[in-house]
């Protein structure tokens, strides 16, 4: 597996090395040693899949709270996918910084998005499948979110007129509101 920098701390763009011949290819996604010798030592407890029927379908940007913040390993195993990941970590150097990085299936890349980040993705194709590796169990209680069109934020959604989402996401609070209700200091830069 090749690990790339993304640009925020603790966060991985992850390309398999694929062996192929003419049946197809072999890749592995995880093997604890390659993550452990990249400080990630995540320990997932969930896997899950969210099906996409539509394009242009967003969800996001979701979070976990503390004390049960969740690490996500991610990767597209049928379409395209626009994935964000959004720094909400106070106090990292990367904080309010977001990145995105097409998924497919074609491309075979998965993203590490650390404990205490937001993320979520939109659709390019219909009929995406994007699946998780969780390092925390589900809490209702602790689930959290950031607006998608968060303009102190400035996602460049591939597609941000049409978005089809929740009514749960389209009510999120801001960047600044969450900052403000989780005592992080309002004078940080949003990066």
């Amino acid at each position: 597996m090749i690990f790339r920098e993304t640009g925020l701390e603790g966060a991985y763009l992850i390309e398999p090395e694929r062996i192929a011949d003419d049946r197809g290819f072999f890749a592995r996604t995880w093997c604890i040693d390659e993550f452990d010798a990249h400080g990630i030592t995540a320990d997932f407890v969930q896997c899950s899949a969210s099906f996409n029927e539509t394009r242009s379908t967003l969800r996001g940007i979701h979070f976990q709270a503390e004390p049960c913040s969740e690490a996500k390993l991610i990767r597209c195993t049928r379409g395209r996918a626009f994935d964000v990941m959004v720094d909400l970590r106070s106090d990292s150097a990367t904080f309010g910084r977001w990145k995105a990085f097409e998924l497919s299936a074609d491309n075979g890349r998965l993203v590490y998005v650390p404990p205490g980040f937001g993320h979520g993705f939109q659709t390019i194709e219909d009929r995406t499948e994007i699946a998780y590796h969780i390092s925390e169990y589900y809490r209702p209680d602790l689930a959290g979110g950031i607006l998608w069109s968060d303009p102190d934020l400035a996602i460049a959604w591939p597609d941000p007129d049409a978005p089809i989402m929740s009514a749960r996401d389209r009510h999120q609070p801001s960047f600044r509101d969450y900052t403000a209700t989780s005592a992080v200091s309002s004078h940080r830069a949003y990066g």
